[in-house]
């Protein structure tokens, strides 16, 4: 495979030796995703149950909290969970919390400009988030559902969300990438609601650094090199207005394009000063 396949494949199944040994040479990524998720009787069939089974001994609790958790893109509270779960939030809670953590199924965060007292929790792993996209919440009897489907919203949609959570997971080869691997950074997801005077914006990645610098990362899963129209440069000049109000103008935005294969050049592309590419993802 190509890198961008192998992107591709680490979305999916996350770079498990296990799941990648199913996968059979000479087949395209398509024909060997169809084989292992959509194929009847497929060999990853019963993997999600067997998975926290092997993990958990209570795993029916886990499995609940990961699904409420799942429904929630760009992370959840911890109240939020307990209620829509009709749980308590006492000490079980918490421990389940920690130990889905630890087994690095979810990610804890904290959202720039808010208070440390409210951690986010997202499911990260990638085999139970393509799991629960597609083999629960969209079964189908098709058995080349993903050859077939390969330019469908949903899953062009899908690619772009799991390669922002591709981009988490390799932050200090972005941080190589711009040269600041020396420099403390805090690094988070960004949203914020419109006011009166100010847009609202969902940033990527927003690197808040101790240099007074704040890169604010798009990321942009494409097939070739990127290009910008004159709309999603109207987008790209809401989002630094927005994250230089939210600053109090202390910081210096400075908008990085994280992408397949570079930026194309044009009346536009000057908007970013940076771009980070696979190639970069791949550096140890």
């Amino acid at each position: 495979m190509d890198r961008y396949d192998i992107v591709q494949s680490y979305m999916i199944v996350g770079g498990i030796p296990y799941y990648l040994s199913l996968f059979e040479k000479g087949k395209s990524l398509a024909q060997n995703v169809d084989t292992v998720f959509f194929e009847r009787g497929n060999k990853l069939q019963k993997e999600y149950d067997r998975l926290f089974q092997s993990m958990f001994a209570d795993n029916d609790k886990f499995k609940r909290i990961v699904e409420c958790i799942s429904k929630y893109r760009y992370g959840v509270l911890r109240p939020q969970i307990c209620k829509e779960l009709s749980i308590s939030d006492g000490g079980n809670i918490s421990d389940i919390l920690l130990s889905l953590e630890e087994c690095d199924i979810i990610t804890s965060f904290f959202n720039f400009g808010e208070s440390k007292r409210n951690k986010y929790y997202k499911l990260t792993d990638p085999f139970c988030l393509f799991y629960l996209k597609f083999a629960v919440k969209h079964p189908t009897n098709n058995k080349t559902f993903w050859q077939d489907n390969q330019n469908l919203p949903k899953l062009n949609s899908w690619r772009g969300q799991a390669f922002e959570d591709v981009c988490f997971s390799h932050q200090e080869q972005i941080k190589r990438a711009l040269g600041i691997q020396g420099v403390h950074t805090e690094i988070y997801p960004w949203r914020c609601v419109s006011e009166e005077n100010t847009p609202g914006a969902e940033i990527d990645m927003l690197i808040d650094r101790a240099d007074r610098v704040v890169n604010v990362c798009e990321m942009k899963y494409v097939q070739g090199e990127f290009s910008i129209d004159k709309d999603y440069d109207e987008k790209l000049r809401n989002k630094i207005i927005a994250i230089t109000e939210q600053t109090k103008r202390r910081k210096n935005p400075q908008m990085t394009l994280v992408t397949t294969y570079g930026l194309k050049n044009g009346i536009y592309s000057g908007r970013f000063q940076k771009v980070i590419t696979l190639d970069d993802l791949f550096a140890f």
